[in-house]
């Protein structure tokens, strides 16, 4: 999960976890234990989960929504044709069991369980078409678009004319055979589209719902409706989401937990101290508490290896960073290995290239070990060779001023002040540091209002273009606004390629265009260190699209 696909933010990634025995949701005590009468059972465990997370959605719209917390959020309340399991793959969910593919791999015939809505409507291969429809809509400005632009006749209606949109969208390659069969035809093969079903930009959505509501649809618990495990029924923005199990949920015998609650809580001591004092169950870690609680919690510690990159966002409207020898300066000058032992702290490896390490290639090889190390180390000699050729290209003897702008929660305010200090101390320059709230950096990004800004890019799926699609020239998400017509012709030439081990390379050779201009500045591949109580049993810490999966979560006695 882009902005951000899913943009997340600096402390999470996109920032920031299942099967089952039966369990009894009220704390009640069971009866006593057989022998001699005077044994007593230990009470149930009570099947609450209590999470805390830094960010707030903004939204709660599958066709709007961008962030980590949007997606995680919509995850728990809604479900897809299909749900990424424990293990990674996509296994049916409000499917009823594996498409059939026509063998050009290009029509899936998707037929639906029985399945209802949380308020009981059935769940119908129209809802389906309905919001993929919505979210190629002009008006409805979806960031994410472009994932479903790949079914057929999908860009037709995203650049359609008011007066031709309803004609596209009745001729768009999804359609309801009836109202338990879905058909899908793409534009192009795809080997990943069943994981794309599981993300929530394909998830369905209620024509009523959202008609009724409108631009209010997904702000608050009432104005939403899914099809998933959990039902969202209350939102105290700014301070927690309150969720309950579905008894219409099609799987609801084997959902155990009665209750979740997701606390938003940006400073990380004050989370950690919910933690030590059992008023919270999950928790990411910072770098010093990590290090502080990594032996005494050995048993607790669960790390998240994610497919998330962090970068530096070149915003190449401005003069200077419209050079690309200026942008190499800013970007060659940070010691990478330095930022994440000194202020991340928890095993994160620094940058190699964009693509996050640990992605699949898509010809059954890690991306990083086939395209090796894209992106120079750090070089403070270098960086000023390419600042003096920078400024001599730009006719002016200094850069001017820019805002080095980031999350102000978790590390954000850390990462913006060694960034400072690095370029201070290697280029004799310091620009003007502004950690602002999550959600505003989000808008600010979108908007293209900043200088340079730090973000992430958490995967939508196991494969390097989610990183590298997002960069060509007219993206919704290239808010650097690069342009290069070579890196262009290969991200379109490895869009269309059927051969993988072609398609890995040419990805490959784009991610190396990339680095030599260096629109973005990678500063490292993300793992964040959790603590998880050990009464949670069956929690899933996802490496991409959500930050925790709790659907297969059964709250345990205390051990």
């Amino acid at each position: 999960m882009k902005t951000t696909k899913k943009w997340v933010s600096t402390a999470v990634a996109l920032t920031l976890v299942g099967s089952l025995a039966a369990g009894c949701g009220n704390g009640e005590e069971a009866p006593a234990a057989s022998g001699d009468g005077n044994e007593t059972a230990k009470p149930a465990a009570k099947q609450e989960l209590r999470v805390n997370f830094n960010a707030e959605p903004p939204v709660l719209d599958s066709s709007k929504g961008t962030t980590n917390a949007a997606f995680t959020m919509l995850n728990a309340l809604n479900e897809g044709l299909y749900r990424i399991d424990k293990d990674g793959k996509p296994q049916p969910g409000l499917a009823a069991d594996k498409p059939q593919v026509s063998e050009d791999g290009l029509t899936y015939t998707i037929k639906l369980r029985d399945a209802k809505w949380a308020d009981g409507q059935p769940v119908k291969a129209s809802d389906f078409v309905y919001s993929f429809q919505r979210t190629l809509d002009p008006s409805t400005k979806a960031m994410y678009g472009f994932m479903p632009a790949w079914i057929k006749g999908g860009n037709d209606v995203i650049k359609a004319k008011p007066e031709e949109l309803e004609a596209k969208k009745a001729a768009l390659g999804a359609k309801a055979l009836d109202d338990k069969t879905l058909e899908i035809k793409l534009e192009k093969p795809i080997t990943f589209f069943e994981q794309l079903l599981a993300f929530p930009i394909f998830f369905p959505q209620r024509e009523d719902m959202v008609t009724k509501n409108g631009e209010k649809y997904g702000g608050d618990a009432d104005k939403i409706v899914g099809a998933g495990p959990f039902v969202l029924k209350e939102w105290k923005h700014d301070a927690s989401l309150t969720f309950e199990k579905n008894p219409n949920y099609w799987d609801a015998a084997n959902v155990k937990l009665e209750k979740l609650v997701v606390n938003i809580v940006t400073d990380s001591n004050t989370s950690l101290n919910l933690y030590e004092t059992e008023e919270t169950d999950l928790i990411s870690l910072s770098g010093p508490q990590y290090m502080a609680k990594k032996d005494a919690e050995k048993a607790n510690i669960q790390i998240k290896n994610e497919l998330t990159s962090a970068y530096l966002m070149f915003n190449t409207k401005n003069k200077a960073l419209a050079n690309a020898n200026i942008r190499k300066a800013l970007t060659l000058a940070v010691d990478r290995q330095s930022y994440v032992d000194t202020i991340l702290q928890n095993g994160t490896a620094p940058a190699k290239g964009l693509v996050a390490d640990g992605t699949q290639d898509g010809n059954k090889n890690e991306f990083r070990k086939s395209a090796g190390e894209t992106l120079p180390k750090a070089d403070p000699a270098k960086a000023k060779e390419y600042l003096a050729a920078g400024l001599k290209e730009l006719g002016i003897d200094k850069l001017p001023e820019l805002k080095l702008t980031g999350d102000e929660q978790g590390t954000g305010k850390k990462t913006i002040e060694f960034i400072m200090g690095e370029w201070e101390k290697n280029l004799g320059y310091k620009p003007v540091g502004e950690p602002i709230p999550h959600k505003l950096r989000v808008e600010r990004q979108n908007k293209g209002d900043y200088d340079i800004i730090m973000a992430l890019w958490g995967a939508d799926y196991n494969d390097p273009m989610t990183f590298l699609d997002m960069w060509v020239t007219g993206s919704e998400f290239n808010n650097v606004y690069y342009s290069n017509p070579a890196y262009d012709e290969k991200i379109k030439a490895a869009d269309k390629e059927a051969d993988p081990a072609k398609r890995a390379q040419l990805l490959v050779d784009a991610e190396k265009i990339l680095m030599t201009d260096m629109p973005v500045g990678p500063l490292y591949s993300r793992k964040v260190p959790y603590l998880v109580r050990n009464t949670a049993s069956g929690l899933v810490l996802p490496n991409y699209g959500m930050e925790w999966e709790a659907r297969w979560v059964e709250m345990k006695a205390a051990k």
